[in-house]
Order: C-alpha cells, then structure tokens, then sequence
C-alpha cells in the first residue's frame, strides 16, 4: 500500500466518533492532573512559524495565518480550562508595517474578520469569562479596523474572570517609552491647589469690579480731589465689606507648590504606567519555530522567575502535546524553586 493511502486510512481512524471520544476524554484527564500541582497565571506567546508552515505546506500565507489563529483558539481553551488567567499573545509587531503591503493589507483583513469571529462566536471566552484588552499603538491601527477592535473589547467587557491581551500592534520599546512618558508626566505635573471661598484671586476681583462699576455710574461733580478720595474710601471700605452672616474672613496663605521627589521614581512606578500594569507578573514566556530570542516582546515584564520556552514546532502546530511537557517542567521549577526559599528560611 503506498504512504498517500496509508496517511488517509490514518486521518480516517483519528477523525472517527470513537477515537474522537478517547482523544477528547484523555484531554480531560490530562488537564484535570495538570490542575493538581501549581498552574502559572500569566503565560506569554509568542505565535511565530507561521509563514514557514505555510511555504513548508506550499500554501498561501495568508492560509497559514488562518491556520495561526485556529492554534490560538486550541491554546486559549486549554489555558482557561488548565487555570491561567491571563494569556498575552503578540498578534502584530510594529515593525510588521515594514512587510509587503499586500502582506500587511491581508493580516489587517484578516484581523478584521477574526475579530469579528471573536465578537459572533465567543462562547469560548464566555465560557471562561475572558475578556479581550488590545494592547499597543492605538493610533497605527487602520481606521477601518479600528471599530472591530472596540467592538471586541465593549462585547466582553463583561469577562472578568480572565484577561486575553492582544498586543496589536506592539513593541517593548514602545510601551516602555509609552510608561517613561506617563512617569515624567505624573512627577512635572504641579498639583492643583484647591479652591477657598474667599481666596486673594477672588477678593482683588471683585474689588476691581466694584471699582469700575462706581466709575461708571459717577457724575461730573464728583470729579473734584475731596469728592474723589471719599468716593474711593467709600468703594474700599464697601467692596471689602461682606455679609454680615458670612464667616470672618481668613486670609489665604500663598502654598509653595511641590512637586514629587523623583528619587522616589521606582521599577514599580513605571510598571503602574505599563499595558499590563494590572496583570500579575509573567510566569511563562513561550515563543514557537525554533528561533531563540524575544524579538521585542515583554521585555519589561520577563523577571527573574519568568520561565521562558523555546519550541522549535511551528505556531499552527502546537498543541495540547506541546503545552504539557513545558507545564510540566514549569511546576517542577516551581517546585524546586519553592525548596530552594525554605531553605533560606
């Protein structure tokens, strides 16, 4: 029998009712162990590989990115059922302008239409009580994309129980330029002053007011020295003078306005100003296609115990195959890593 009839007889048997019900069930059991031990509540992904696994498959690659987002919605089940509560992905660099713009038209395109997918068929992230928060440059984002975007986000607003993050489009720099601007904001900002009843400002005012008021309505007689200075006694006395009933005017002190020491600028005051500032901190970075570098993605929230995967599988391939070894190997770092602090105690 030749290798063709052979693949098929193998798809045939996969795709069956019953071995469909083994491989589901088996997920189940996998899962609910993988639960028992700790779970990461913040995993990263990094989705690359797939316009290799299209030209790898001879397809179109804007096919591939299809077969990308398919992936996502594999991963993003498995992760809400595991435990993980927020789960970022990298869905568009900036620097991916730079592409063809036939490239770039259709993964804009197709941002459009899995959006909009999102929006229609999210029983996935309502199941899980997941909501979408885009995450990047909101001004590089096509005018025409721009409303599915706050569509997806104003659908599942309601989703509080996990975070899918969206970086789109999105780089570390930028974001870390983004949260250094806020900072400088927020520590150069005078702060305002509140608003006294009978403040200086107030007073002089309304005594300039009442000045030219009585200017206006004098007559020429009372253009004389004598008449003049009684006339402006009599307008001092009477436009300081208040109401009776009113309490004893206090007089404001002039307050020194002070700005925010910036020796008490922190790594925690520029995380506040971060996209993920109310995000627990990374647990899990994984990047798929075998290239070992982050490639300017959540540079400012890899730590020290940020577990980070290299996988050389192709984004649209990975699985719940993958996913396992690595939270495997994850929870026994965590292990050790939690032996190694009672030691110290």
């Amino acid at each position: 029998m030749s290798d063709l009839y052979l693949s098929h007889v193998r798809n045939w048997i996969w795709k069956s009712p019953p071995a469909e019900w083994v491989i589901r069930n088996a997920r189940e059991l996998l899962i609910g162990t993988l639960k028992q031990g700790p779970i990461p509540q913040h995993v990263a992904f990094e989705m690359d590989g797939n316009r290799r696994f299209a030209k790898n498959h001879k397809i179109e690659t804007i096919e591939g990115h299809h077969l990308g987002f398919e992936a996502l919605a594999r991963v993003l089940e498995i992760c809400y059922k595991c435990g993980v509560k927020v789960v970022t992905v990298y869905a568009f660099s900036i620097e991916n302008f730079n592409r063809p713009k036939h490239e770039v038209s259709g993964l804009m395109a197709m941002a459009k239409v899995k959006l909009e997918q999102l929006v229609q068929h999210g029983e996935l992230l309502d199941r899980y009580g997941a909501g979408i928060r885009v995450l990047g440059q909101r001004d590089l984002i096509p005018d025409d994309v721009l409303p599915y975007v706050d569509r997806a986000i104003e659908m599942t607003k309601h989703n509080k129980d996990a975070v899918l993050n969206i970086c789109f489009p999105y780089t570390s720099r930028a974001e870390m330029t983004s949260a250094i601007k806020a900072t400088v904001d927020e520590y150069t900002t005078s702060p305002r002053l509140p608003n006294t009843p009978f403040s200086q400002s107030r007073i002089t005012q309304k005594i300039r007011s009442n000045r030219s008021k009585k200017s206006d309505s004098s007559s020429p007689r009372d253009s004389s020295p004598e008449n003049a200075k009684s006339d402006a006694d009599d307008s001092m006395s009477s436009t300081t003078a208040l109401d009776p009933d009113s309490p004893p005017l206090q007089s404001t002190p002039v307050k020194t306005v002070k700005f925010q020491n910036p020796e008490t600028i922190t790594a925690e005051t520029i995380n506040s100003h971060t996209y993920t500032a109310e995000c627990p901190p990374l647990d899990m970075f994984i990047r798929t296609s075998g290239v070992t570098r982050l490639s300017d993605f959540m540079l400012w929230q890899c730590h020290e115990n940020t577990q980070i995967f290299f996988l050389k599988c192709l984004w649209p391939e990975f699985d719940l195959w993958h996913f396992i070894p690595i939270l495997l190997e994850w929870q026994w770092r965590q292990k050790k890593l939690l032996e190694k602090e009672n030691t110290r105690r």
